[in-house]
Formats: C-alpha cells, sequence, structure tokens
C-alpha cells in the first residue's frame, strides 16, 4: 500500500468532476421526490431563483447550447419570450400552444406531441447567456456588451483539455432536468423548434444520475459516491463525525449580490463539462488503487481513513510507515474547500453514455479501438467562476490523479440570470437595459 501513494503522474486532464464533490440538493433535501411520485409532480417555474438550480436531483437531464443566427436584438428578445412561455407551460406538464401575436414568422405553433400523458416529472429548464450574446468575433452585435458581467469569462485552457470546437462554447444554453428521459428530451426539442430563424444548436449532451428513494447518494460510472459535499446541505442527521461545515447559504456561495450588474442579482454562473472517462482502463484497477486515488473507500463513500460518507476527511492523517492516508493527488484532497482557500461550487452532475466509438490513438499506454464514449456531464454552478470552479479545477487540471482517466472534450460557461415573475420574461432586465 505505501508504495502506492507517489502514484500517478499528473498527465491529461480530468476535473473537479468525478466524486469529489458536493452532493446535490437531492438525497437529503427537504421535498426529494422519489420516482413513484415523478410523473404527477411539478417544480414551480417562477421564482425568486431559477428552477434546476437548488431543485431536488431529477434523475434525467438533456444540456444544449445554441448560436445565434439573428441579426437583431429585437428577434433574440422575441425567442427568448416564446421560451419563457413554453417552459411555464412544458414544466407543468402541458403542451406548447400558439405563441400568438409576439411570435417571429418562421416559429411554430404546436407541440410535437411525444410527451402526451407523461405528466411533468419534475420538468425543470435552467437558461444561461454565454459570452457570445455580448460580443462575438469583436462585434457587440446586440448592442449588450456593456451588460457583460465581469465573472462571465472566457475560461483558460487547462493543462490537459482536449476540447473539440463543435462540442464547445455557445451563445445560449438550457438545461432540462426531469424524472423522464422523454420529458428532458422533447422539452429541448420545443426549445429547438421555437429558435428556428433565430437560433441553432451548436451542441446537445444527455445525461442520467440514480433517482433513490432512501435519499443515499448517487454513483458516477467510475462506481465512487458522486456529490457527498454539497456545501448547501448539511449532512443528513446523526451522520457525519467532525462533520465537514455546516450548511453555507446560497446566497453566499451560488447567487449573485450587487457586485455584479444588475440584471445578475439572483442569478448564477454554470460551468458545463463532457469528461469522458477511460472505463476500460479505469476497470482493470484493484480497488485500493481507485480508493487511493479518490481518496475515499468506495463501498460506504468514507473518506480514507474514516467510516461514514459524511466524516470530515483528515488530510493530515499518516499511517504507520508516515504515509499520507489521504494521498498527496488524491481527488478529495484537491477538490476541498479547506485547501482551495474556501472556494466551493453546487454540482448538479450526470453522467453520459453515448455508446462506444474508435479511438484510433490515445496517450500512452491506453491504446485501444474501441472505446466506450461514456463519462461524466460535470454541472457545477457557482457565484462566481473565478473563484469557484476555475480556482478549484486549475489546481486539479495539474495534479489530480484521476487525470489519467479521464479527458475534457468539451462544455462553455454560461451566466443564467436570476428567477422570473409571472409576466416577465427571461432576461427581461439585460434588454432593458440595453
Amino acid at each position: 500500500m505505501g508504495s502506492r501513494r507517489g502514484f500517478l503522474a499528473a498527465a491529461g486532464a480530468l476535473a473537479g468532476a468525478l466524486g469529489a464533490g458536493l452532493r446535490a440538493p437531492s438525497a437529503h433535501a427537504e421535498g426529494s421526490v422519489g420516482p413513484s411520485c415523478a410523473a404527477t409532480s411539478a417544480e414551480p417555474f417562477f421564482g425568486a431563483n431559477q428552477s434546476g438550480i437548488l431543485t431536488p436531483l431529477q434523475s434525467h437531464s438533456y444540456f444544449a447550447a445554441f448560436d445565434l443566427t439573428a441579426t437583431k436584438a429585437a428577434d433574440v428578445e422575441t425567442l427568448l419570450r416564446a421560451w419563457t412561455k413554453a417552459a411555464a407551460e412544458l414544466t407543468s406538464g402541458k403542451a406548447v400552444t400558439d405563441l400568438g401575436k409576439d411570435a417571429y414568422s418562421s416559429a411554430p405553433a404546436l407541440d410535437s406531441g411525444e410527451a402526451q400523458g407523461l405528466g411533468p416529472a419534475r420538468l425543470t429548464l435552467t437558461f444561461g447567456f454565454g459570452a457570445g450574446l455580448f460580443v462575438k468575433d469583436g462585434k457587440d452585435r446586440y448592442g449588450l456588451a456593456a451588460q457583460r458581467p465581469a465573472a462571465l469569462v472566457d475560461l483558460p485552457r487547462f493543462n490537459g483539455d482536449q476540447l473539440v470546437a463543435e462540442r464547445t462554447g455557445g451563445d445560449l444554453s438550457v438545461q432540462a432536468c426531469a424524472d423522464d428521459p422523454q420529458v428532458a428530451f422533447h422539452a429541448v426539442r420545443q426549445i429547438a423548434r421555437l429558435a428556428y430563424g433565430v437560433a441553432e444548436i451548436r451542441w446537445v449532451q444527455s445525461g442520467f444520475s440514480a433517482n433513490l428513494a432512501n435519499g443515499d447518494t448517487p454513483r458516477n460510472l467510475a462506481g465512487f459516491k458522486d456529490g457527498t459535499q454539497n456545501p448547501v446541505a448539511p449532512p443528513p442527521p446523526g451522520r457525519g463525525k467532525n462533520s465537514i461545515r455546516p450548511a453555507l447559504s446560497p446566497q453566499d456561495v451560488i447567487f449573485v449580490g450587487n457586485e455584479g450588474p444588475a440584471w445578475m442579482q439572483g442569478g448564477t454562473y454554470v460551468v458545463a463539462r463532457r469528461i469522458r472517462i477511460a472505463l476500460e482502463h479505469w476497470d482493470r484497477m484493484e480497488e485500493d488503487y481507485q480508493e487511493q486515488v479518490f481518496g475515499r473507500h468506495k463501498q460506504s463513500g468514507a473518506p480514507l481513513g474514516a467510516s461514514d460518507e459524511f466524516d470530515a476527511p483528515d488530510f493530515q492523517a499518516t499511517d504507520k510507515d508516515g504515509n499520507l492516508v489521504i494521498p498527496q493527488n488524491a481527488h478529495i484532497r484537491l477538490a476541498a474547500a479547506a485547501n482551495n482557500d474556501g472556494a466551493v461550487i453546487l454540482r448538479r452532475s450526470y453522467s453520459y453514455n453515448d455508446g462506444v466509438s474508435f479511438i484510433a490513438e490515445r496517450w500512452p499506454p491506453w491504446r485501444q479501438g474501441m472505446l466506450y464514449d461514456a463519462g461524466l456531464l460535470f454541472i457545477a454552478y457557482q457565484r462566481d467562476p473565478r473563484t469557484g470552479f476555475i480556482k478549484i479545477f486549475d489546481k486539479l487540471s495539474k495534479l489530480d490523479a484521476l487525470n489519467q482517466f479521464a479527458t475534457h472534450l468539451g462544455g462553455g460557461l454560461f451566466a443564467c440570470p436570476g428567477g422570473i415573475k409571472d409576466g416577465e420574461y427571461i432576461g427581461q432586465r439585460l434588454f432593458e437595459r440595453a
């Protein structure tokens, strides 16, 4: 065991993703809904913050990024009005109806119909604005450049990134989450149909997560519990020796306050990353080796040296030979808030499986023909990505033991405006200030 603790030179790419993380506000959150209630349960669309952020985690997700093709701000505004109307209907379990006099000429009028009878399934739709809405190719094409938040930066190129241009970026984003995959896909399909002539899909990614009726933390495709340390939810009652910390206020760590432009107050920033995991090679590793990579026990989810999933990690503990119990390059150590000046993010990640694909050559020693195209749709919300994801992942990308098994292939950063009141439309405060 001792000889393994200096393993794995950092090489590649993973992310603050696979299992370090932050327990999604689902597992033990008040109002958690099990699969049996999915069809008839509806999540509110209107509110102080957008839904799908603090909402208890649903079992399926469909994330889409769009490129705007419109040349006029008025057309973008009309699209956002149409999306708002449709989202309110869809999250209520209704079909999209005629858009009325505000519709642009190429907009379809009726719902495509494949989700009829399925119910709302706790559907949420969370919208975001990419940097291209404000400035693209050096042009302020909609007169919004002055309203671009300072926190909506261009993500740096991290060590090991292998981002595919066609899977990266976007001017607008929408994440649909639901307890029925057809409901989630149907919702994004309607959003895309309404965008004809104004915006077109750039990339999409579907995902899934176990919706466990007993409230246990779901597992990722590496087999580890994923989402243990949510910064805004305390450990379950009676769990967690020397517990990590009390829950933090979402207003402090997730939602924007007075520091941003007025239209972003109550909003947040989402980072999405498509992370492919070399499952064929991960599966050949011994379990104790996998545990040292993560810094957690695989079965219980407890930090190495502890017994309960919600026990606080002891990063100073050593074994009888003087080796650190939680290795220096273990994922949990590098991602911990205590080791990143208190930086936290709210993760709502999903696994994905897109079948297999042919890879002619990866970096040594992983060379193989057909490989699973599967991994993690990493989703993280935060108040400021510069002090959240970017700060955490800069360290992870250089040192994380998981980098040997994972590759970042795409994604983006989007500013998600605050919640919408009934009678408003998505981004209304932004367009009113332009």
